[in-house]
């Protein structure tokens, strides 16, 4: 019989059940509340794009998640256990104090003025607090021209680690990670010498971009990812004249896996 019914009396059994009902109730609702709370909080403070960084990180290969510290050759061997965010790694300042060797003949200009993003852009910050930023010539050597540019609107909001811009090349799509969080205040392209001006957001730390010998030792660690993702029996070597790495690469090996290797090149897996 229910309570509503003619004849109806409340027992200890029936108010046993509907206090636990009336708990496992208020458990799934306020748990279903707080993550619709924190979904709109994570949205609403721009942590959405962290979340889905830390989220694809995790996807990528081991051989792909080389700390700094050791490409600087600070440490033998170590992979970063921190989404390539050296801001808020409790070990770095262990690892810094150490003294790094540089590396020499990566088969790949680099700027000693430039720092530099695993996505393969570079920053340089300008005397007026903005940081303009470019493709890395690893990468303008990988694609060649871009057949097609899709850049954010001036005043657009980027997150670190987030999309900053598109590409096509050879019906390709490339998406390029975001440097540094911040406001569009100006867009270039492959014409110009930059492809964003950013305006960022109070005082930006840019620990975690790559500067001074952890470049080089990158950039060695890059082209030989490239080497194993492109070797194909019969296909030409991407470093004929052994150590530098040719222009328009796309074009040149047409039957390399090129889904795979821009994934990997720019982070997009």
């Amino acid at each position: 019989m229910l309570p509503w019914t003619d004849g109806f009396h409340w027992t200890a059994t029936h108010l046993i059940f509907l206090s636990l009902f009336s708990a496992a109730l208020l458990i799934i609702v306020s748990t279903l509340l707080s993550g619709i709370w924190r979904t709109v909080a994570d949205f609403r403070k721009h942590r959405a794009n962290s979340v889905c960084w830390r989220e694809t990180f995790q996807e990528l290969p081991e051989n792909e998640r080389h700390c700094r510290h050791e490409l600087a050759g600070r440490v033998a061997s170590r992979l970063c256990d921190n989404a390539f965010d050296c801001r808020t790694c409790r070990n770095y300042a262990h690892f810094a104090i150490l003294p790094a060797t540089w590396r020499n003949g990566v088969g790949v200009p680099y700027s000693n003025r430039l720092l530099y993003h695993r996505g393969h852009t570079w920053v340089h910050p300008e005397p007026d607090g903005t940081f303009s930023v470019g493709l890395d010539e690893f990468a303008n050597r990988l694609i060649g021209r871009p057949d097609s540019v899709q850049l954010p609107e001036v005043c657009a909001e980027l997150e670190s680690q987030g999309i900053a811009w598109s590409m096509s090349r050879n019906g390709h799509n490339i998406r390029v990670r975001a440097p540094l969080t911040g406001t569009v205040i100006a867009t270039g392209g492959p014409d110009q010498h930059f492809y964003l001006k950013i305006l960022p957001h109070g005082k930006t730390n840019l620990r975690h971009l790559l500067n001074g010998p952890e470049v080089p030792g990158w950039l060695a660690s890059e082209i030989e990812r490239l080497q194993r993702q492109i070797a194909a029996p019969g296909a030409p070597h991407c470093l004929p004249d052994g150590g530098t790495l040719m222009p328009n690469l796309m074009d040149v090996e047409p039957r390399a896996d090129w889904d795979n290797v821009l994934a990997s090149t720019f982070l997009d897996i």
